[in-house]
Order: C-alpha cells, then sequence, then structure tokens
C-alpha cells in the first residue's frame, strides 16, 4: 500500500508562516488595552465609543476608525482628511464581502442583475456570492498578463443587460419589498456587482494602472455597478513607499456633484498585516451615507460592530507605532521570498514557462509551455510533497475560463527562501 507524502512544500496555502505573526506586539497592545479603563484618553462614552469588552457601536469606535482613517492619509499621502465616518469596522474582508452584497444587492429578484468577476478569482470568492443569490448569474471578466482589466467586453456585457431593461428605472422600496425593514434606512441596491482585487491581485498578482482604475469608475457609475475592491495586498509593496492609490480615493476624488453613494467598496483586512486569527478588518466608501448603510445590517445592529474588541486592539497597534515596524518586517522578508521564487522558477523550469513579476503582496502566476499539462504534473508533485495551486481552482463559477491546462499560481507567504526553491526543484524534475 502506497502513501502519499506529507505537503511540505506547500504553495498553495495563502497563509503567512508562523514566524512572521507580531505575538509581542499584539500581547503589549492587549495589555494596554485592557489596563486603561481610567485613563482619559479612552473615552468610552457608550456612545461613539464603547469599553472594549462590551457590546460595541454599529461602525465600530471612532476612536480606532480615526486612527486607521489618519494614518491611511500620511500613507497613501491623500490631499484631503478622511472623513471616519467613511470607515466601518469588520470581521475581515470575507464577512466584509458578505455584508456588502447583503446590504447592496438583491439578487433573488433580479433587481441586481449581475455579479461580475475577475478572472481568474479569489478561488473562495464565488462560494460567498452564490449564498448571496448570485448562482447562474456571475460573468467572467478577465484579466490580462500585464495585470489589467479588460473593461472594454465588460462595457459590452453592461450594455447588453442593459439593452434588455434600461438602467434608468429607478429602484424603489416596492421593488425590494422583500428586504426592507422599515425600522432600518432604505438599502441602496445596485444594478450590478463587481469583484475585483486591484493591487497585487489574487491569484494573478497584478496591479490595474490609475488609468485602467479610473475607467472601472465610469463605467460603474454609468451602469449602477458597486465594484467592491479586495484591498488586502497593496500595503505588502516590495517597492513603492506611497501604495497605489485605492479606488475608493479615485471615487471620493471625483464624485460628481449631489452623489450620496459613490460606486466603490474598499474591502480590506488585517489577516495580511497582524494575523488572520484576529479577524478584523474595515471596509471605506466614499461617502459616509454608504459606510453608514454597511453598518445597519440586521446582525450589526443587534450585536455591535463584529471583533469589538480586536477592532480596539488593532487600533492601539496605530497608537503605539507598531504598524509600520511590523510592515517594515513582513516586506523585508517577502521580497526576499519573493526574489528566491523567481531565480528557482528562473532556473529549474521548462524553456518557455511564463513566469509573472511579484512586485508584492503573496502570489504570482506561472504558465507553463504548451506541451505540459499542468494538472498531470501537479499530481506527480503532490506524492513529492509538493502542493500546487493549479489554475482550475480560480475559475468563476459558471463562467470558466480554462485556466487549469496550463497555469498554477504560486505562493510565498507560508514557505522560507530554502523550502521554496526546493519545491520549486521538485517541480521542474516533475516537468521533465
Amino acid at each position: 500500500m502506497s502513501h502519499q507524502a506529507p505537503a511540505k512544500y506547500n504553495f498553495f496555502k495563502g497563509h503567512p508562516s508562523i514566524d512572521l505573526l507580531p505575538n509581542k506586539e499584539i500581547i503589549e497592545a492587549s495589555k494596554n488595552v485592557l489596563s486603561r479603563f481610567d485613563n482619559s484618553m479612552d473615552n468610552y462614552d457608550g456612545v461613539n465609543n464603547t469599553h472594549p469588552l462590551n457590546y460595541g457601536t454599529d461602525p465600530g469606535n471612532l476612536e480606532v476608525r480615526t486612527l486607521i482613517a489618519d494614518w491611511n492619509d500620511k500613507k497613501f499621502e491623500l490631499k484631503t482628511k478622511t472623513d471616519p465616518d467613511c470607515l466601518n469596522l469588520t470581521s475581515g474582508s470575507s464577512y466584509g464581502i458578505m455584508n456588502i452584497l447583503a446590504q447592496f444587492s438583491s439578487a433573488h429578484n433580479g433587481v441586481t442583475r449581475r455579479a461580475f468577476l475577475v478572472s481568474p478569482t479569489y478561488f473562495l470568492m464565488n462560494a460567498i456570492f452564490i449564498d448571496a443569490g448570485f448562482g447562474g448569474k456571475m460573468t467572467s471578466i478577465e484579466e490580462d498578463e500585464n495585470g489589467q482589466i479588460d473593461s472594454e467586453t465588460l462595457k459590452r456585457k453592461l450594455e447588453l443587460y442593459d439593452s434588455r431593461e434600461p438602467v434608468a428605472k429607478s429602484i424603489s422600496e416596492k421593488d425590494i419589498a422583500h428586504i426592507h425593514d422599515p425600522d432600518r434606512p432604505l438599502k441602496k441596491i445596485y444594478r450590478y456587482i463587481m469583484y475585483i482585487v486591484p493591487t497585487f491581485s489574487n491569484p494573478r498578482g497584478g496591479t490595474l494602472s490609475q488609468e485602467n482604475r479610473q475607467r472601472l469608475i465610469e463605467l460603474a457609475r454609468k451602469h449602477d455597478m458597486l465594484i467592491i475592491c479586495d484591498d488586502v495586498y497593496e500595503l505588502l509593496d516590495f517597492h513603492n513607499k506611497v501604495p497605489h492609490k485605492r479606488m475608493v480615493y479615485l471615487d471620493r476624488e471625483t464624485l460628481p456633484e449631489g452623489e450620496e453613494y459613490g460606486n466603490v467598496i474598499s474591502n480590506t483586512t488585517f489577516s495580511k498585516i497582524l494575523g488572520p486569527g484576529l479577524r478584523t478588518g474595515y471596509q471605506e466608501s466614499a461617502t459616509p451615507k454608504l459606510a453608514y448603510l454597511l453598518s445597519q445590517g440586521g446582525a450589526t445592529r443587534s450585536g455591535g460592530t463584529p471583533s469589538q474588541l480586536n477592532t480596539v486592539i488593532v487600533g492601539e497597534l496605530y497608537r503605539m507605532g507598531a504598524i509600520d515596524n511590523i510592515l517594515a518586517r513582513l516586506n523585508s522578508t517577502y521580497s526576499k521570498r519573493a526574489a528566491a521564487l523567481n531565480e528557482a522558477l528562473q532556473k529549474y523550469l521548462p524553456k518557455g514557462t511564463r513566469i509573472s513579476p511579484i512586485n508584492g503582496g503573496y502570489f504570482n502566476w506561472v504558465v507553463l509551455p504548451e506541451n505540459i499539462d499542468a494538472q498531470e504534473v501537479a499530481d506527480k508533485c503532490r506524492k513529492r510533497g509538493v502542493v500546487l495551486a493549479t489554475g482550475d481552482n480560480f475559475e468563476v463559477t459558471g463562467d470558466p475560463k480554462g485556466w487549469g491546462k496550463k497555469s498554477v499560481r504560486m505562493s510565498i507567504s507560508h514557505l522560507d527562501a530554502a523550502k521554496i526553491e526546493e519545491g520549486v526543484r521538485i517541480w521542474g524534475e516533475e516537468c521533465g
């Protein structure tokens, strides 16, 4: 009886290696938070800020949102100060997207007509959209080898669906009666939803140009579409001191006069910076009105902001200045791993392999030569303890593009440089 080798070289996992988790900083921040009950700097008034062990306010403590907003203003070199009421605290990006879809879409009765997902896409995103009623209503929009979204195809698709029923008809309370709660503000329901990872995308590793970002925003405004930006990797930038400008900032800076909501949500997490076990993140909108609606979901109204204690601990890490040191450590380590991965791929994989650059984030995308079956090779590698994430894992449900035959996503987050090289060496041997 044959036994499969343990997964010693797992390139599928998008988890940080344990040595990178900031245990000491989180212990210090937690002690500070739980021992500062009477400090005048922490005025838990029960309205804007509540005690970290109590129920939170709906959008989360104002103190924490202000600390995050002020840090972002400096980090992204924004000219206009961010209103902290444009932020809504969450328990991570996956919960955040579920909440966005619950508050801003109505797929079950066709009021929200379609969801457009970047392809290849984050492999667990399909389930979140299907749970929200988008089964059979999901369309792939490709990210090309240069990391850009195919906005022309998106434009044609939007025009096609609009031609069937013009978008000018406003969505009334009657249209969404099945999800309207008279005790809460009227929901803002969009006709279309789009999901993208604009910077250091998962899985392909690409980054949208500012021109491409602006073009997508223009299409969203014209067709009543909400763009959900999974802004989870952008601070893991190995080369730029100033991160690529978030699409929500572009939306805010170019907001048409009289527009109350905007068309972009930045969905952010601390999982890639401080540790996924914290289950903490935030959402940012172009206007306070959209962020407020995010905070008015039924579950949030019932229990207050999710992850109340952990969001206050994260706020303390900002106050301590620890975020900058943690980011510097991560970017130093990941940039070395990225260099090791690139060198190993160039050294061990067959001639003709296309290797995307990895300038930040966790991932890059490898396309094998035509004569090699990526899935067949991955099966052989698994028997030697090497786990590869073949492209078939990153299809949009119901609208596949055939990524599985030649493509593989590689992760640098879980393995050190030595294991990265050894794993790629084995992969190269199995490619023949």
